[in-house]
Protein backbone atom coordinates (compact mmCIF):
# COMPACT_ATOMS: atom_id res chain seq x y z
CA UNK A 1 0.00 0.00 0.00
CA UNK A 2 2.99 2.23 0.74
CA UNK A 3 4.53 2.07 -2.85
CA UNK A 4 0.65 2.52 -4.32
CA UNK A 5 0.60 6.17 -2.06
CA UNK A 6 4.01 7.21 -3.03
CA UNK A 7 3.62 6.66 -6.60
CA UNK A 8 -0.11 7.95 -6.48
CA UNK A 9 1.39 11.48 -4.75
CA UNK A 10 4.21 11.34 -7.21
CA UNK A 11 1.59 11.30 -10.78
CA UNK A 12 -0.57 13.67 -8.68
CA UNK A 13 2.33 16.33 -8.27
CA UNK A 14 3.73 15.64 -12.28
CA UNK A 15 -0.06 16.41 -12.97
CA UNK A 16 0.03 19.73 -10.99
CA UNK A 17 3.38 20.53 -11.85
CA UNK A 18 2.93 20.57 -15.58
CA UNK A 19 0.48 22.85 -17.82
CA UNK A 20 -1.41 19.73 -18.62
CA UNK A 21 -3.56 19.96 -15.83
CA UNK A 22 -4.55 23.37 -16.08
CA UNK A 23 -5.59 22.98 -19.58
CA UNK A 24 -7.65 20.09 -19.07
CA UNK A 25 -9.50 21.58 -16.19
CA UNK A 26 -10.14 24.92 -17.84
CA UNK A 27 -11.09 23.45 -21.72
CA UNK A 28 -13.86 20.82 -19.54
CA UNK A 29 -14.79 23.98 -17.75
CA UNK A 30 -14.97 26.45 -20.21
CA UNK A 31 -16.27 24.06 -22.91
CA UNK A 32 -19.26 22.41 -20.93
CA UNK A 33 -20.17 25.98 -19.27
CA UNK A 34 -20.27 27.29 -22.84
CA UNK A 35 -21.92 24.49 -24.68
CA UNK A 36 -24.62 24.09 -21.76
CA UNK A 37 -25.62 27.53 -21.31
CA UNK A 38 -26.31 28.05 -24.72
CA UNK A 39 -29.01 26.21 -25.00
CA UNK A 40 -30.29 26.53 -21.09
CA UNK A 41 -32.35 29.40 -21.20
CA UNK A 42 -33.92 28.16 -24.39
CA UNK A 43 -35.49 24.76 -22.46
CA UNK A 44 -37.51 27.24 -20.05
CA UNK A 45 -36.82 24.73 -17.18
CA UNK A 46 -34.14 23.92 -14.55
CA UNK A 47 -32.39 21.11 -15.19
CA UNK A 48 -29.18 19.25 -15.92
CA UNK A 49 -30.08 16.38 -18.59
CA UNK A 50 -28.25 18.49 -21.28
CA UNK A 51 -25.38 19.29 -19.16
CA UNK A 52 -24.36 15.47 -18.34
CA UNK A 53 -24.84 14.35 -21.96
CA UNK A 54 -22.17 16.55 -23.11
CA UNK A 55 -19.49 14.65 -20.64
CA UNK A 56 -18.79 11.99 -22.26
CA UNK A 57 -18.26 13.59 -25.49
CA UNK A 58 -15.68 16.15 -23.66
CA UNK A 59 -14.06 12.98 -21.70
CA UNK A 60 -13.51 11.14 -25.40
CA UNK A 61 -10.86 13.54 -25.75
CA UNK A 62 -9.64 15.34 -22.99
CA UNK A 63 -8.86 11.90 -21.03
CA UNK A 64 -7.30 9.85 -23.75
CA UNK A 65 -5.29 13.67 -23.98
CA UNK A 66 -4.06 12.63 -20.39
CA UNK A 67 -3.59 8.91 -19.93
CA UNK A 68 -1.05 9.29 -23.58
CA UNK A 69 1.67 10.32 -21.67
CA UNK A 70 1.35 7.82 -18.59
CA UNK A 71 3.19 4.71 -19.93
CA UNK A 72 4.39 6.11 -23.38
CA UNK A 73 6.56 8.76 -22.17
CA UNK A 74 8.07 6.76 -19.45
CA UNK A 75 8.93 4.13 -22.68
CA UNK A 76 10.58 7.00 -24.67
CA UNK A 77 12.27 8.33 -21.97
CA UNK A 78 13.70 4.99 -20.63
CA UNK A 79 12.22 5.81 -17.01
CA UNK A 80 10.19 2.43 -17.12
CA UNK A 81 13.34 0.91 -16.63
CA UNK A 82 14.20 2.33 -14.01
CA UNK A 83 10.64 2.34 -12.56
CA UNK A 84 10.64 -1.59 -13.12
CA UNK A 85 14.19 -2.05 -11.05
CA UNK A 86 12.71 -0.83 -8.05
CA UNK A 87 11.32 -3.17 -5.01
CA UNK A 88 7.32 -2.71 -6.11
CA UNK A 89 4.53 -4.79 -7.91
CA UNK A 90 4.21 -4.20 -11.86
CA UNK A 91 0.06 -3.60 -9.99
CA UNK A 92 1.21 -1.56 -7.76
CA UNK A 93 2.63 1.08 -10.13
CA UNK A 94 -0.29 0.66 -12.08
CA UNK A 95 -2.64 1.15 -9.53
CA UNK A 96 -1.10 4.01 -8.26
CA UNK A 97 -1.14 5.76 -12.03
CA UNK A 98 -4.61 5.05 -11.96
CA UNK A 99 -5.70 6.46 -8.34
CA UNK A 100 -3.81 9.93 -9.37
CA UNK A 101 -5.93 9.79 -12.41
CA UNK A 102 -9.55 9.37 -10.82
CA UNK A 103 -8.30 11.94 -8.14
CA UNK A 104 -7.48 14.32 -10.70
CA UNK A 105 -10.58 13.32 -12.50
CA UNK A 106 -13.17 13.87 -9.19
CA UNK A 107 -11.32 17.47 -8.35
CA UNK A 108 -12.09 18.27 -12.15
CA UNK A 109 -15.54 17.60 -11.10
CA UNK A 110 -15.70 19.27 -8.25
CA UNK A 111 -14.73 22.41 -9.36
CA UNK A 112 -17.99 22.01 -12.00
CA UNK A 113 -20.47 22.02 -8.94
CA UNK A 114 -20.54 25.81 -8.97
CA UNK A 115 -23.03 25.29 -11.87
CA UNK A 116 -25.18 22.87 -10.83
CA UNK A 117 -25.30 25.41 -7.08
CA UNK A 118 -26.34 28.45 -9.57
CA UNK A 119 -28.54 26.98 -11.10
CA UNK A 120 -30.59 25.87 -7.77
CA UNK A 121 -31.11 30.16 -6.71
CA UNK A 122 -32.71 29.88 -10.19
CA UNK A 123 -35.19 27.20 -9.78
CA UNK A 124 -35.68 23.61 -8.17
CA UNK A 125 -33.06 21.67 -8.87
CA UNK A 126 -33.48 18.02 -8.08
CA UNK A 127 -29.91 17.52 -6.52
CA UNK A 128 -31.00 13.51 -6.53
CA UNK A 129 -29.97 13.61 -10.19
CA UNK A 130 -27.35 15.97 -10.01
CA UNK A 131 -25.58 13.75 -7.65
CA UNK A 132 -26.33 10.18 -9.20
CA UNK A 133 -24.86 11.98 -12.82
CA UNK A 134 -22.25 13.27 -11.15
CA UNK A 135 -21.06 9.54 -9.55
CA UNK A 136 -22.34 8.57 -13.25
CA UNK A 137 -19.70 10.89 -15.05
CA UNK A 138 -16.59 9.98 -12.62
CA UNK A 139 -17.43 6.57 -13.14
CA UNK A 140 -17.72 6.75 -16.78
CA UNK A 141 -14.55 9.05 -16.73
CA UNK A 142 -12.70 6.40 -14.39
CA UNK A 143 -13.61 3.84 -17.28
CA UNK A 144 -11.80 6.09 -19.57
CA UNK A 145 -9.10 6.55 -17.63
CA UNK A 146 -8.11 2.27 -17.19
CA UNK A 147 -8.59 2.17 -21.17
CA UNK A 148 -6.29 4.82 -21.82
CA UNK A 149 -3.92 3.66 -19.63
CA UNK A 150 -3.71 0.22 -20.98
CA UNK A 151 -3.41 1.56 -24.64
CA UNK A 152 -0.82 3.72 -23.53
CA UNK A 153 1.40 0.65 -22.01
CA UNK A 154 1.39 -0.89 -25.78
CA UNK A 155 3.26 2.02 -27.53
CA UNK A 156 5.45 4.68 -26.67
CA UNK A 157 4.11 6.92 -29.29
CA UNK A 158 2.02 9.56 -27.16
CA UNK A 159 0.05 10.35 -30.88
CA UNK A 160 -0.86 6.46 -31.43
CA UNK A 161 -1.81 6.11 -27.80
CA UNK A 162 -4.01 9.00 -27.91
CA UNK A 163 -5.75 8.10 -31.43
CA UNK A 164 -5.99 4.55 -30.26
CA UNK A 165 -7.47 5.71 -26.68
CA UNK A 166 -10.44 7.65 -28.72
CA UNK A 167 -11.11 4.85 -30.80
CA UNK A 168 -11.48 2.19 -28.14
CA UNK A 169 -13.28 4.72 -25.72
CA UNK A 170 -15.79 6.01 -28.44
CA UNK A 171 -16.50 2.40 -30.00
CA UNK A 172 -17.41 0.70 -26.33
CA UNK A 173 -19.29 3.84 -25.47
CA UNK A 174 -21.30 3.78 -28.16
CA UNK A 175 -21.72 0.05 -28.91
CA UNK A 176 -25.15 0.21 -26.65
CA UNK A 177 -26.37 3.52 -28.02
CA UNK A 178 -29.63 3.23 -30.21
CA UNK A 179 -28.70 3.94 -33.49
CA UNK A 180 -25.71 1.33 -33.32
CA UNK A 181 -28.85 -1.10 -31.73
CA UNK A 182 -31.18 -0.49 -34.54
CA UNK A 183 -28.94 -2.49 -37.10
CA UNK A 184 -28.25 -5.55 -35.19
CA UNK A 185 -30.45 -8.69 -34.86
CA UNK A 186 -32.47 -9.06 -32.13
CA UNK A 187 -30.17 -11.76 -30.23
CA UNK A 188 -27.60 -9.27 -30.04
CA UNK A 189 -29.09 -6.12 -28.70
CA UNK A 190 -29.27 -6.93 -25.33
CA UNK A 191 -25.57 -7.91 -25.17
CA UNK A 192 -24.37 -4.88 -26.98
CA UNK A 193 -26.76 -2.47 -24.44
CA UNK A 194 -25.61 -4.32 -21.57
CA UNK A 195 -21.63 -3.86 -22.96
CA UNK A 196 -21.73 -0.07 -23.49
CA UNK A 197 -20.98 2.51 -21.42
CA UNK A 198 -23.01 5.08 -22.93
CA UNK A 199 -26.11 2.72 -22.16
CA UNK A 200 -24.86 2.54 -18.17
CA UNK A 201 -23.90 5.88 -17.89
CA UNK A 202 -27.32 7.34 -19.44
CA UNK A 203 -28.85 4.61 -16.78
CA UNK A 204 -27.63 6.21 -13.34
CA UNK A 205 -28.13 9.62 -14.65
CA UNK A 206 -31.70 9.05 -14.43
CA UNK A 207 -31.06 9.26 -10.82
CA UNK A 208 -31.84 5.29 -10.59
CA UNK A 209 -28.25 3.86 -8.99
CA UNK A 210 -29.00 0.02 -10.17
CA UNK A 211 -26.38 -1.85 -8.81
CA UNK A 212 -25.87 -3.72 -12.11
CA UNK A 213 -24.68 -0.31 -12.88
CA UNK A 214 -22.02 0.43 -10.68
CA UNK A 215 -20.77 -3.72 -11.22
CA UNK A 216 -20.53 -3.38 -14.93
CA UNK A 217 -18.10 0.11 -14.10
CA UNK A 218 -16.12 -2.18 -11.62
CA UNK A 219 -15.88 -4.91 -13.73
CA UNK A 220 -14.68 -2.84 -16.69
CA UNK A 221 -12.23 -0.99 -15.03
CA UNK A 222 -10.94 -3.90 -13.21
CA UNK A 223 -10.77 -6.06 -16.52
CA UNK A 224 -8.33 -3.18 -18.04
CA UNK A 225 -6.04 -2.81 -14.80
CA UNK A 226 -5.61 -6.53 -15.36
CA UNK A 227 -4.70 -6.07 -18.95
CA UNK A 228 -2.13 -3.56 -18.08
CA UNK A 229 -0.82 -5.00 -15.15
CA UNK A 230 -0.10 -8.32 -17.60
CA UNK A 231 1.60 -6.15 -20.05
CA UNK A 232 4.01 -3.99 -17.81
CA UNK A 233 5.06 -7.77 -16.48
CA UNK A 234 5.25 -8.91 -20.09
CA UNK A 235 7.87 -6.17 -20.86
CA UNK A 236 9.68 -6.69 -17.77
CA UNK A 237 10.55 -10.11 -18.80
CA UNK A 238 11.64 -8.99 -22.40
Amino acid sequence: MNHIIAITKKELKDYFNSPLAYIFISIFLVALAWLFFRSFFLQGQVTMRYYFSLIPWLFLFLIPALTMRLWAEEKKLKTLEILLTWPIKEYEAVLGKFIAGIIFLAVTLLLSVSIPISLSFIGELDWGIVIASYLGAWLLGSAFLAIGLFISSLTDNQIISFIISIASCFTIFIIGEDLVLYVLPNFLMKIFQFFGLGYHFASISRGVLDSRDIIYYISLIFIFIYLNTRQIESRKWK
